[in-house]
């Protein structure tokens, strides 16, 4: 797992000062980008590689509301990775009150740059599945 904390800003709040409920889903991106970053992944690399990854699914569920001011944790996990896809859960959380805000989860494909998918290719393949098998090992 890797966590990220971060503050909610203003412009991501309605007239009530709560966060706006598709604000959540950069804050599932920066768990992700996190991620991939702690694997060791350069994205801008990766992508000069001629590898993407689309985002092909995303689920929310809405617990609780953020609003501004508030400090959260992004918690991301890789619940399941091969050389076609990847696919994160995430639990964003009140920092103060350790209550869950929001669960979620992504579904990412390996495309090349038209949009094809395409099969993840070293170093790539191994600098991810050696973080994904640490933590399903327990090892993190």
């Amino acid at each position: 797992m890797i966590a990220i904390r971060d503050r909610v800003r203003f412009e991501e709040t309605d007239l009530m000062a709560i966060v706006y409920h598709s604000r959540y889903l950069p804050w599932l991106e920066m768990g992700r980008v996190a991620y991939l970053e702690a694997c060791g992944v350069d994205l801008v690399k990766l992508m000069d590689d001629g590898v993407l990854f689309p985002i092909r699914d995303v689920h929310v569920r809405y617990i609780r509301s953020a609003r501004f001011g508030d400090e959260y944790e992004v918690r991301t996990t890789l619940k399941e990775f091969n050389r076609a896809k990847l696919r994160f859960a995430y639990t964003v959380v009140h920092t103060a009150t350790g209550k869950v805000l929001v669960e979620g989860e992504t579904t990412n494909v390996f495309t090349d740059r038209d949009g094809k998918i395409k099969r993840l290719g070293e170093p790539w393949f191994h600098l991810i599945q050696a973080r994904y098998e640490q933590e399903q090992d327990g090892r993190e």
